[in-house]
């Protein structure tokens, strides 16, 4: 089977985001778009193990054109901010400790200069659905059309980019961002001796 040259980048980044611990064990799960085709991990597979030869191919439907294997549940997720979105050309879902610490809190993570402009102080967090739903895959398609990145309740992040590195080094600075801000919070509460 031809692979498409686009799982070679899909691989480098998902032992990159396993490397990193934004996506332990089988959790997580990207994708990158070129043209009407959606490459996307498959699902039950490590980003840290993952091979090229794994990837899957689908058309913007979710037929699976090329690949052995099935698609990640989240499929439909990733097609859904495909069609609201059209200059998405990379995903990248996570679950991050702190981030998803954050979302199973219902604590709002602060937005900081690094998310552009800062009109609204926290990022965008979307109402609870089961994992693999339409009905996540609905919200979160509705809840990127004019946001980067938005936060799953009780369940992780979805960071979107041009390109698969852009996604990629957003959810790592949503990872880092939930970090400084959890650090800051037990910090503030505590008394020091001077």
């Amino acid at each position: 089977m031809s692979q498409h040259p686009l799982t070679k980048e899909i691989c480098e980044i998902a032992h990159y985001l396993y490397s990193k611990g934004l996506a332990p064990g089988k959790s997580g799960n990207i994708s990158v778009r070129f043209q009407d085709t959606v490459a996307i991990t498959p699902s039950g597979v490590s980003l840290g193990l993952l091979k090229e030869n794994e990837i899957v191919l689908t058309d913007m439907d979710g037929q699976v054109v090329a690949g052995g294997n099935n698609p990640s549940s989240e499929l439909q997720l990733h097609l859904e901010v495909y069609k609201n979105k059209e200059e998405t050309a990379g995903i990248v879902h996570t679950h991050s400790s702190y981030a998803t610490g954050f979302a199973m809190s219902g604590e709002k993570i602060e937005r900081l200069e690094g998310f552009g402009e800062r009109s609204k102080p926290f990022l965008k967090m979307v109402d609870y659905k089961p994992p693999g739903t339409m009905e996540l895959a609905k919200l979160v398609g509705e809840g990127l059309k004019y946001e980067d990145v938005v936060i799953l309740e009780n369940h992780g992040v979805v960071a979107t980019g041009e390109d698969l590195n852009e996604a990629a080094l957003l959810a790592e600075f949503v990872e880092e961002t939930a970090k400084t801000q959890f650090v800051a919070r037990v910090l503030s509460k505590i008394e020091f001796l001077g």
